[in-house]
């Protein structure tokens, strides 16, 4: 046969052999035969190199590893979803639906899994996957094409010429993270935590031969282009290309279907080989979704109902104290690993002394745990039927676990803490604070590499981060740091040097009473480190007295904060080590209609997104974002575990408290609107 020929069938062949393993669950030969197959074609193209093309099944194996990361903004935002709990809240969506379409107008909805992996861009262009990005912000994403190449239920080409810009999520099934597990601990390296973690770190990988490696699976669920009337329609016509998809939705005509299929979902999800947590709820027709259009920060057509979060029981084995970077001890329950929301769970917080007292969580109980936004384990009850006859009630610690100085406790706070600043609890604290997403955004350095970097003495303060890179040879004498790891590592070490504003900054650092709100006023006024250390003491009390939102109390804690010789040795060595901190300019967030224009709002709790996003998304509606509740303060939108001191302060003020999905309504009206 012909070498070109016989070249296409074999892609051919294995592109619907990839399908049939990867997307429908139905290998149709056995592992032996495919790989011959997969041999053959390395052969021909060995023989006949001319026939290599980006779209062979051979080039998904990935090339020579990325320098670094490269940003790619896309083309069309990608929003996130605001998410509801309840029926009610289902029925309000549905209204407010409704009323932003002409009245009595017809809405059918179409519900389907909330997938819980990586979000991910596709684009194919001219039937050749194009592009393969991360939603980063929504606005800026990381490129991965090389990485999302080796993905192989997603084909190289599809028998489509337009252009489709897909959305989807990266997942990894249950079993096949067990298996990476196994293996991970064979080796003595770090696990992963849930399937959700190692999808997302998989994708962002450096190295494409080593993405290769991972059982990554693609589940595409929206297309950008409006080539069809309804989602419903372009979910099949993904499915006819050959694009894998979840084919779980289902188009409801009314609200008893809607609930119906949230209802039965939720009891058949876990049967899925990979993680849900909830249901996601679209407007079918795409023209009413033109007419609902988007807020700030997500769709008004679509909405995400997250299940309950999951509840086990387990015993506490143990009660730690963690020290914060503060100097707060937060009572720690140490458990009996059990699995809980999609990770195993070995340890859950106990808030403060005070809560520990009122649960009265003792050594030895069995205790109800959960998920606090499916993120943070939490104990909620204690089953006193279980309880041993001889336990004893928990006694709170009288020194510091990490530097054994003598703790105190301030009258009116709930916690006891370390008075020593350079306790090294409080520093590893820090370090991990410094470097989370919302401050410098330092990827691949989690706790248990922070504790070696402390115990090894590569890190004495915040700055010494970007100083790692002249610590080569010290960093890979450390355990289980690899070649690979330290160059990865230390590629995100260089990015974040360039890469975070002033505001983020200001944050990172962990400035008592400044919060994200109060930096960004801060990082609007001053635009760069360097002008913040040159402002004297008198002249900084003076003009932080003139930003609005800057009271008393965080005015003097910002310039105590800079008149420490150690911090501002600390900030020097930032600027030294090439630390860009600059505010770049904005363009007024006020929309002159904005439906939030004329109210302030506070915003706590536990709540379904970043707190961050949340005070963007009320900016840009033209709204004030206030770090506490005070007189003026329209709004407490306030999520779960808030405190009763700040409830009796809106109480006091005349402050309106309302949920998440208020908020959501008060976006979702006109300039005008209010509840």
């Amino acid at each position: 046969m012909d070498p070109r020929k016989r070249h296409t069938q074999l892609c051919q062949q294995i592109a619907e052999h990839d399908r049939a393993y990867y997307v429908l669950d139905a290998p149709r030969i056995s592992d032996g035969d495919y790989d011959a197959l997969f041999q053959e074609l390395k052969g021909l193209e060995r023989e006949h190199p001319e026939l290599v093309s980006a779209s062979s099944p051979t080039q998904r194996v990935g090339g020579e590893p990325r320098e670094g990361v490269t940003k790619v903004e896309h083309e069309h935002a990608m929003f996130s979803l605001d998410n509801i709990y309840n029926e009610s809240e289902v029925q309000e969506f549905d209204r407010r639906v409704r009323d932003g379409l002409v009245a009595g107008a017809v809405v059918h909805y179409v519900a389907e899994p909330k997938l819980d992996g990586a979000s991910l861009s596709v684009v194919y262009r001219d039937g050749r996957l194009a592009l393969g990005a991360t939603r980063g912000d929504g606005k800026v994403g990381e490129d991965v094409t090389v990485n999302v190449r080796t993905i192989r239920s997603l084909p190289l080409t599809i028998p489509e010429t337009r252009k489709l810009t897909l959305r989807g999520e990266v997942i990894i099934y249950r079993r096949d993270l067990d298996a990476i597990n196994e293996d991970r601990l064979s080796r003595g390296l770090p696990l992963f935590a849930n399937p959700r973690n190692a999808a997302a770190g998989s994708l962002r990988l450096l190295d494409a031969r080593e993405t290769a490696q991972r059982p990554l699976r693609v589940l595409l669920y929206e297309v950008v282009e409006r080539y069809h009337a309804t989602h419903h329609q372009a979910l099949t016509a993904l499915a006819e290309l050959g694009l894998p998809t979840h084919g779980l939705h289902h188009l409801c005509k009314d609200l008893d279907s809607l609930r119906r299929y949230i209802d039965d979902f939720d009891k058949r999800r876990r049967e899925l080989p990979y993680e849900t947590d909830g249901v996601v709820v679209k407007v079918d027709e795409l023209a009413q979704r033109d007419l609902l259009g988007t807020t700030a920060r997500f769709p008004r057509w679509a909405i995400a109902y997250k299940f309950a979060p999951e509840r086990v029981s387990t015993v506490v084995r143990g009660i730690e104290s963690d020290v914060g970077r503060s100097g707060a001890l937060t009572p720690v329950a140490v458990l009996e690993p059990v699995a809980v929301s999609g990770s195993v769970v070995s340890r859950a917080s106990l808030h403060n002394i005070d809560y520990v007292a009122e649960k009265d969580v003792r050594v030895g109980d069995t205790v109800v745990i959960e998920k606090a936004g499916e993120v943070i384990p939490q104990v909620v009850s204690v089953d006193l039927g279980k309880r041993p006859p001889d336990t004893l009630p928990w006694q709170a610690p009288k020194t510091c676990p990490a530097c054994s100085e003598t703790v105190v406790r301030v009258e009116g706070e709930a916690a006891l803490r370390c008075p020593n600043p350079r306790c090294p609890g409080r520093l590893k604290a820090l370090l991990f604070y410094f470097t989370r997403r919302s401050g410098m955004d330092v990827d691949r350095l989690g706790i248990s590499l922070i504790d070696q970097l402390v115990e090894h003495g590569l890190a004495h303060d915040v700055a010494d981060i970007f100083a790692l890179p002249t610590k080569r040879s010290e960093l890979l004498a450390l355990p289980r740091m690899g070649e690979k790891s330290c160059e990865n590592l230390l590629a995100s070490v260089e990015i974040a040097k360039t890469s975070r504003t002033f505001s983020q900054v200001l944050t990172a650092l962990g400035i008592p009473l400044l919060g994200t709100v109060a930096a960004s006023a801060v990082a609007e006024r001053y635009r760069n480190l360097r002008a913040l250390l040159d402002v004297s003491a008198e002249e900084l009390t003076r003009e932080l007295s003139e930003i609005h939102g800057i009271g008393p109390k965080l005015a003097a804690s910002l310039v105590t904060y800079l008149g420490d010789r150690h911090n501002r040795a600390v900030a020097e060595k930032l600027l030294a080590l090439g630390v860009i901190a600059q505010e770049p300019e904005r363009t007024s967030r006020v929309a002159a209609l904005g439906p939030l224009l004329g109210s302030s709002f506070c915003v706590t709790g536990v709540l379904s997104r970043p707190r961050d996003a949340i005070h963007e998304e009320i900016r840009a509606a033209g709204g004030e974002v206030h770090e506490r509740v005070k007189q003026g303060t329209t709004y407490l939108v306030a999520g779960d575990k808030v405190g009763e001191t700040k409830l009796k302060t809106a109480q006091k003020h005349g402050t309106k408290i309302i949920t998440e999905a208020d908020l959501h309504g008060l976006l979702s009206a006109g300039p005008s609107g209010q509840l």
